[in-house]
């Protein structure tokens, strides 16, 4: 049996045994889960190397690493968490998986393409690997920033090749997943009809094909100015490396919303379906994150107040970033009021997405003071800033990845985990969460740089309390993750649609056919009526 759509050929799983059913595949659902084991192989090893470096900085002076490893530690853990995790996790997994049941179709548009850009992601993480064993790791962080990159003697280049080649599984992606929302969902499925994930991976798929090339030139460029010195970024040879700060953070900035559009539309798929109503302004949330996704695009210079630019571009740069606040409010309002008066489900997804909520606008708030030039210039490089970009990064993509983990489980493998331990790992990740964080606004505020060694004795105490913290959140990630793994141990208990969902994906079984759907999908007017959804949905027997 075959499907086919316009350009390829998807044959069925029975073709192929083995290993081979999974390495030649172009079953998205295959291609979303085998995104899935190796991003949390990428996760887990980068939290466990964030460990290493925040136990370095519990006490002052050396402790059990030297500053050369530190530097090659910190690098890797940032290049892991930013091209290996954040970026590609929530697209690439649930993107993946549920895109194209959420419109009614049977796979994406490319399926080749789609499973070109696994083998992509795959090698860019492998390049990264190789790099640690090739003249060490490179110490210039994740940004690569010039000239440190193009002087330093470690091997910056394979590392910034790993990155490129990242980049290209990430456009590949977005192409994919813009062309078969345009040109395969259902026909009766209007633009106003497609569910609010789907909605933010479109807003999403745009800046992933049109920023994803600014960085992928500038670090051939890194490469090109290291082999054959061109002069371009190197100031001893007439180039300037605020070009390269430009170039960079025109990627980077978008990229933060790459990463947090497909969390926030995770959140307004669970809200409304564990607080039994209607999503509250569905039209705003859409047009909110395609204001994100344009606005922010455009606020790149607010990393570079201290570099030195005009006050006309530092007033520009400022009202923009503040204009970015916007939209992403907009957002938090409709889930507020989504839940106000909603007849309210506590389930683990639900958990998650609130302490999504509060995270997020801590961060969100906290970007304020960064985006503001006389604020920025007092805790810019701070431990301050890392704070805030944590905050908005992990305590909004990542608790986002956590959630949608916990929502869509039953559907992708048609079982159901146990509710006490998920609770648990819940509070143990948030709790460690604030307690790692919140003392990083108070350092940064004491002045304490970012990115360094060894400090000063004044900030020993809330090094040592943040070093605590770190602790508590390591345990719950690992609680959270192995809750999960103990399900495929048990048969399959999970009905088609656990938690009395709406959108397509809970019209088929669990987990979903080759083909997604035995019958032809229902497409309901959005936002969805929940008046006859029944409120009692499957629990896990240990899970009350």
């Amino acid at each position: 049996m075959e499907v086919v759509n316009s350009f390829f050929v998807t044959p069925s799983s029975s073709r192929l045994k083995g290993i081979w059913s999974w390495l030649l595949t172009t079953d998205h659902k295959r291609i979303g889960l085998m995104y899935l084991y190796s991003i949390l192989f990428w996760f887990l090893l980068a939290v466990l190397l964030g460990g290493f470096i925040r136990l370095e900085l519990m006490f002052p002076g050396e402790t059990f690493i030297s500053p050369e490893v530190y530097n090659s530690l910190f690098t890797l853990h940032g290049v892991i968490m930013i091209f290996l995790f954040i970026i590609p996790a929530l697209p690439a997994v649930f993107g993946n998986f549920f895109l194209p049941i959420q419109i009614g179709t049977d796979d994406v548009f490319f399926p080749k393409l789609n499973l070109l850009s696994w083998y992509l992601y795959m090698a860019g993480g492998i390049i990264a690997v190789i790099s640690l064993f090739s003249d060490g790791f490179p110490d210039t962080g994740w940004t690569f920033y010039v000239p440190f990159s193009i002087s330093t003697n470690t091997n910056v280049s394979t590392a910034v090749f790993a990155a490129f080649v990242l980049g290209m599984a990430s456009m590949l992606t977005g192409l994919n997943f813009i062309t078969t929302i345009h040109r395969m969902r259902k026909k009766n499925m209007g633009w106003m009809q497609i569910p609010l994930f789907t909605w933010s991976l479109y807003a999403t798929s745009w800046v992933q094909l049109l920023a994803t090339p600014v960085v992928s030139i500038t670090l051939l460029l890194v490469m090109i100015e290291r082999y054959i010195g061109v002069g371009l970024f190197d100031p001893a040879k007439g180039g300037d490396p605020i070009l390269y700060q430009h170039l960079f953070w025109m990627y980077s900035h978008p990229a933060v919303y790459i990463m947090i559009l497909p969390g926030m539309g995770v959140i307004s798929e669970i809200i409304p379906v564990f607080s039994r109503k209607s999503i509250f302004g569905y039209k705003a949330i859409v047009a909110s994150s395609m204001a994100i996704a344009v606005a922010g695009s455009l606020v790149w210079a607010h990393h570079m107040y201290t570099s030195g630019m005009s006050d006309t571009a530092v007033f520009v740069f400022s009202l923009l970033t503040f204009v970015v606040a916007i939209p992403s409010a907009i957002k938090v309002f409709s889930w507020v009021a989504t839940l106000y008066k909603g007849s309210i489900q506590m389930a683990p997804p639900l958990f998650l997405s609130l302490c999504f909520i509060y995270l997020f606008s801590v961060g969100g708030l906290t970007g304020l003071v960064l985006g503001a030039a006389g604020t920025d210039i007092y805790v810019h490089d701070t431990h301050f800033v890392v704070a805030h970009f944590h905050f908005t990064m992990f305590g909004g993509t990542g608790f986002a990845f956590f959630a949608a983990l916990y929502y869509w489980w039953p559907k992708m493998f048609g079982r159901m985990y146990d509710f006490k331990k998920a609770y648990i790992g819940a509070i143990l990740l948030t709790g460690g969460f604030m307690f790692h964080y919140v003392p990083m606004f108070i350092l940064g505020l004491q002045g304490m740089p970012r990115r360094y060694f060894d400090y000063l004795p004044q900030y020993a105490k809330g090094n040592f309390f943040a070093g605590f913290g770190a602790a508590f959140m390591i345990i719950g990630i690992f609680l959270l993750v192995i809750n999960l793994l103990l399900t495929l141990r048990k048969p399959m208990d999970a009905s088609s649609d656990p938690w009395g969902g709406t959108t397509l994906e809970w019209q088929t079984p669990s987990p979903p056919p080759l083909h997604n759907f035995v019958k032809e999908p229902v497409v309901l007017d959005y936002p969805y009526d929940f008046t006859g959804v029944v409120k009692k949905y499957a629990k896990n027997t240990k899970g009350e």
